[in-house]
């Protein structure tokens, strides 16, 4: 059951950002820089712990992890890890990093239960299929009943990993920012996804679009939008998220206005 799932899933999430909290505070962020990527050596202890938490209390559960790859297992659900969401904000001081633990059923892949930690504010979140989701304990939702129209509200873009390393692909990418900034007020390009996803559970922002996502910050992401009453759009690699489904709409008609396919 995806409600047996969600504590494991919290409990491993905060002890990973507990872990970062002390690293980031005390300055140990020593990473690894090379041209595309930067590998945090936090980032491969906090995802160790996660594992060896799931491992202790589902032994038979796959696990796919962005440093340590894919751990087989056979039973019911699959894990998705990410670490630490935002490397590069982690080693430079930027407070703007996440952690997420995921569940997704082992045959179709629908999330069913997820955690999200955002050390540096002390804050977690918590999704489960069909259970809404809850902040520090309280639960959210993507709307107050005061839902700007889509030209007052700030909404998060993010790219994954095929468009970062395309060059024609960013390009395009930021064709899609610039006119999704022209429709709303305000775009942010995201580079910690589980920070932003996670506003946007509790409304604190008015948006989501998405070209061609990382699987391990889209599984937690979606799960919390769509239990915190998000409308979702897609077509092909794009998706948009939104309170209300003209929002929605709105949103991802703009990014397919501009968007290319990828070589």
């Amino acid at each position: 059951m995806s409600t047996d799932l969600a504590p494991v899933a919290r409990t491993a999430a905060e002890d990973a950002g507990d872990y970062l909290r002390e690293r980031f505070v005390d300055g140990t962020t020593d990473a690894e820089y090379g041209t595309t990527d930067v590998k945090a050596h936090a980032d491969r202890e906090a995802e160790r712990r996660i594992v060896d938490h799931l491992r202790a209390e589902f032994p038979d559960h796959a696990i796919t992890a962005e440093e340590s790859g894919h751990h087989e297992g056979d039973g019911d659900y699959r894990w998705v890890v990410d670490g630490l969401d935002g490397t590069n904000n982690f080693a430079a001081g930027i407070p703007t990093f996440g952690v997420s633990v995921a569940a997704v059923d082992a045959d179709t892949d629908a999330p069913a239960a997820a955690a999200v930690s955002l050390p540096a504010l002390d804050d977690t979140y918590v999704a489960v299929r069909d259970g809404g989701v809850t902040h520090n304990g309280e639960s959210v939702s993507v709307t107050d009943g005061e839902t700007p129209p889509v030209e007052a509200g700030t909404v998060a873009f993010v790219i994954g990993h095929p468009v970062v390393y395309d060059g024609p692909g960013r390009e395009n990418a930021d064709e899609i920012r610039w006119e999704l900034g022209q429709t709303a007020k305000r775009c942010i390009q995201t580079w910690a996804p589980v920070v932003h996803w996670a506003l946007l559970s509790r409304g604190g922002l008015d948006g989501f679009v998405c070209l061609h996502p990382d699987e391990r910050e889209q599984v937690p992401g979606e799960l919390l939008a769509t239990e915190a009453g998000c409308r979702r759009r897609s077509e092909g690699p794009l998706s948009a998220f939104a309170p209300t489904g003209e929002a929605a709409e709105e949103l991802l008609a703009t990014a397919v206005s501009v968007r290319e396919p990828l070589d």
